[in-house]
């Protein structure tokens, strides 16, 4: 049989140990990928140190992969993954599979539902960068669709008529716009704002002062240092002098508590049809329990349905469609830039490390095969 080394997640708060697993078939609509690179989050750190998600040990967790087709499922659209062709970007699937440890990421080789996958571009993706990109897509426009904004404009139609873009009254707020989430959250963003029929004419974002003009580069319109006391009035003050109005913010990490701030100030301001519109929080960290709870305000934890059908229908678009529309047309680069933390998945402790420790505008992989 088959065999591969995977980092065994053995008890809670150990630290991963490679071991020897034997290498699964793909069900009918599975994908076998050869695992190139792993991206880290700080969610795996969580589930190591804290058994975040896991019932039953053993088992191999991780999220972000990025690895060539081995094998196919039969139910598997031929024409999308062919086997030792077909590069790809993949959501490693374990949460939804009772953590089985055949669909974690942190191993040579792992199942992934086929509409997890993105097909990569022939050239100018590294398998460091692909590895960057599922969790940084799949959060923001999840982050979307709970707030009630489209992301179907995959292309990003730019200008429009006079008259649309006088519509255009609203403000996207990203918070924590250097993270991964945020920086991706911020090139998301950009193409509504360039979408004549969305609502939205400025992306405002919040950055530490060093990685401002990062974010900026990736289309935030006004970027704001979050360590500023005053940054709150300072979003504010500079919505009002645009003529804007932020009913919607994307909390890819910080204080929950400044972003309603924000939004507390436009609650009043009423819709085109006349009426007040519900201001809207989609936070990618879990909701403290002791939040504040602001009246004509709703702040939602960003998770996929828990619902398979629904959940394989987003992934498709979002990895399947978005993803690699907008990567073929250039609308969108990985982000931040990867920092490899080493070679072969004995370097995910160490890394995993690092990265609970606090990094900045920077994602963290791990080299695990050429």
């Amino acid at each position: 049989m088959a065999a591969h080394l995977a980092a065994v997640s053995l008890a809670k708060g150990q630290p991963f140990e490679l071991q020897t697993r034997p290498t699964p078939k793909p069900g009918p609509s599975e994908l076998l990928i050869e695992v190139k690179s792993v991206a880290l989050n700080p969610a795996d750190g969580y589930i190591r140190d804290q058994g975040l998600f896991i019932s039953t040990y053993p088992t191999v967790v991780g999220f972000d992969i990025s690895g060539l087709v081995l094998e196919v499922g039969d139910s598997v659209p031929g024409s999308l993954f062919q086997p030792g062709i077909t590069r790809v970007a993949a959501y490693a699937g374990f949460f939804w599979k009772s953590c089985h440890p055949d669909y974690g990421a942190f191993q040579e080789r792992c199942l992934v539902p086929w509409q997890h996958a993105a097909p990569l571009p022939d050239e100018g993706i590294s398998w460091n960068q692909a590895a960057t990109l599922p969790v940084a897509v799949e959060v923001p426009l999840n982050a979307w669709d709970i707030l009630g904004i489209s992301s179907s404009s995959s292309a990003g139609t730019s200008g429009g008529t006079r008259e649309n873009r006088k519509q255009k009254r609203d403000a996207l707020l990203i918070w924590g716009a250097s993270s991964s989430v945020g920086t991706m959250g911020v090139q998301a963003a950009r193409l509504l704002r360039e979408d004549h029929d969305s609502s939205f004419a400025a992306v405002y974002a919040t950055a530490g002062a060093a990685n401002q003009e990062y974010v900026s580069s990736l289309g935030a319109d006004r970027v704001f240092d979050h360590r500023d006391p005053h940054v709150v009035d300072a979003i504010v003050s500079a919505a009002r002098e645009d003529g804007l109005v932020i009913r919607h913010c994307f909390l890819a990490t910080g204080q929950l508590a400044l972003c309603q701030a924000v939004l507390k100030a436009f609650l009043e301001h009423k819709s085109q049809g006349g009426e007040n519109q519900k201001a809207k929080i989609a936070s990618a960290p879990p909701i403290p329990p002791d939040a504040e709870e602001v009246n004509g305000m709703e702040t939602i934890f960003v998770l996929p349905s828990a619902n398979e059908e629904e959940r394989l229908a987003r992934f498709r678009y979002w990895m399947g469609t978005w993803l690699v529309e907008n990567l073929a047309k250039g609308n969108i680069r990985p982000s931040p830039e990867p920092r490899v933390m080493g070679k072969g998945l004995e370097a995910i402790n160490a890394g995993l490390d690092v990265l609970l420790r606090g990094v900045s505008c920077t994602k963290l992989v791990v080299e695990v095969a050429e």
